[in-house]
């Protein structure tokens, strides 16, 4: 067994990697995702799934109900980290999952996958808990600037971790964006990561999160008639059944932190797509209490970001 492959097990029984080996992997995973496009292409079959919050025993289930990497192909819309009690061994295995099987999982950046955030919501403070230094935090937050923005299923359905974007209406704007940097406060590139469909408008509007924008239908339907794409699928939002279409099945969101932040008692979802884009959205609850590990801290309140 490689010395990966080992780790892998390791990270799958919830026990973190040593300092060293997060700095090697973190190297390994760079040399990868620096090839990756900030629209990546995606092939199908793929499944793909949204937010995980550092929800470790609920991932477990989200791939027993799914299927284990590499015999499943994996897009996840970002979000690794913050507000769960495990973020560390969340993010690590799904990094230790790229570089295992580059191909066949895609891990794209949410607003969560950044420094400032990740200083409020828990991913920096476990860390430090959990190693005695903030080391694996650094290696961690390099490697999220190298992430994807987005990702292009079969050339049809636009992936991406929170919505759209006034200053882009097509594909190339978001392909020309230098994304190897910390999440900007505004612009594109935040905008991508930020932003939330609204059904109460039509055009943009100021989003109560302070960052992005909210969108209505009209902007919806420009963006995918000008890409020639079937629909945008995006996460970033808590949703209570897992998933939901808005503006006519144009836009979907996919949740997958089951009774997310440990309270909100919602289910989760994922979506399978098979080779010929065909549809199918499971729907799985939290892991159950038995199968849990015992953390050590409560993870921050307030679950509005």
């Amino acid at each position: 067994m490689s010395d990966l492959d080992r780790q892998i097990e390791q990270l799958k029984k919830c026990e973190p990697l040593k300092e060293s080996e997060v700095k090697a992997l973190c190297l390994k995973a760079m040399e990868i995702l620096v090839e990756e496009s900030n629209v990546q292409r995606v092939d199908a079959p793929v499944t793909i799934c949204g937010d995980i919050h550092g929800q470790f025993y609920d991932m477990k289930e989200l791939f027993k109900v799914g299927g284990d990497c590499p015999k499943t192909n994996y897009l996840f819309l970002g979000d690794f980290v913050d507000r769960g009690f495990y973020s560390v061994e969340t993010f690590l295995l799904l990094l230790a999952l790229k570089v295992r099987y580059p191909d066949r999982i895609t891990l794209i950046r949410g607003n969560h996958e950044s420094r400032q955030i990740t200083q409020v919501y828990g991913f920096y403070d476990e860390c430090l808990r959990k190693y005695g230094s903030v080391n694996v935090w650094r290696y961690c937050t390099d490697i999220f600037d190298y992430l994807s923005l987005s990702a292009l299923i079969e050339n049809k359905i636009f992936s991406v971790h929170g919505g759209l974007s006034p200053a882009i209406s097509t594909l190339d704007q978001i392909r020309t964006i230098d994304r190897k940097q910390e999440v900007p406060h505004d612009g594109a590139m935040c905008d991508l990561l930020w932003s939330d469909p609204e059904d109460i408008m039509d055009g943009w509007g100021v989003s109560p999160r302070g960052a992005g924008y909210l969108f209505g239908g009209s902007v919806v339907t420009s963006f995918n008639h000008s890409n020639n794409i079937d629909y945008i699928c995006r996460a970033h939002q808590l949703v209570m059944e897992g998933y939901k279409w808005m503006f006519n099945s144009q836009i979907v969101t996919v949740w997958s932190a089951p009774n997310y932040c440990y309270r909100c008692g919602n289910v989760a979802a994922i979506l399978e797509l098979d080779e010929n884009l065909n549809k199918q959205f499971r729907v799985f609850d939290a892991a159950p209490q038995e199968s849990r590990g015992t953390p050590a801290k409560k993870p921050a309140p307030d679950y509005f970001l």
